[in-house]
């Protein structure tokens, strides 16, 4: 199974895309993480829309095919670092890839959310895209952790 963060943006401060890469860098060979970035769509006089609905086909290009499809939304449901660990398991015993997508800067198409197997929230607050990419990673690093009893999570 292959977790692909699919994310809208591609520069990052050097400090997130080193945070990242160090979580990347853990997992075992039978859970592999990859990050796709999609270019965002430039802003010019374009309305919100016509925005989004561009973004949403970079993104649907950059998905594996068959994957279960799960978007960060702010009005997803909320997990506990146990629960995403529960979510983890499930995930890995179903066996396909599983896509988790992060939005640009105007959020994800609205088809494309209700499109989606899943939407999840991974805080209350607003975070920069760049956080939320290391945040997402390391909470999966930690939901792998607890799975495996891998000392790293320690209650």
């Amino acid at each position: 199974m292959k977790l692909v963060i699919v994310a809208v943006g591609q520069k990052v401060p050097d400090w997130a895309q080193t945070a990242y890469d160090d979580y990347a860098k853990r997992f075992p060979p039978d859970l592999r993480v990859e990050l796709k970035t999609v270019k965002t769509e430039p802003r010019g006089s374009k309305t919100r829309e016509t925005l989004m609905a561009a973004e949403r086909e970079r993104i649907e290009a950059a998905l594996p095919k068959g994957c279960r499809v799960v978007v960060l939304d702010e009005r997803g449901t909320a997990l506990t670092t146990q629960a995403l660990a529960q979510q983890l398991t499930q995930w890995q015993h179903g066996g396909d890839d599983v896509a988790l997508i992060i939005g640009g800067p105007d959020g994800l198409d609205p088809a494309l959310r209700a499109a989606a197997h899943q939407r999840i929230r991974l805080s209350d607050l607003t975070l920069p895209h760049a956080m939320v990419r290391v945040l997402l990673i390391e909470q999966l690093y930690r939901a792998w952790s607890i799975n495996a009893h891998h000392p790293y999570h320690r209650e």
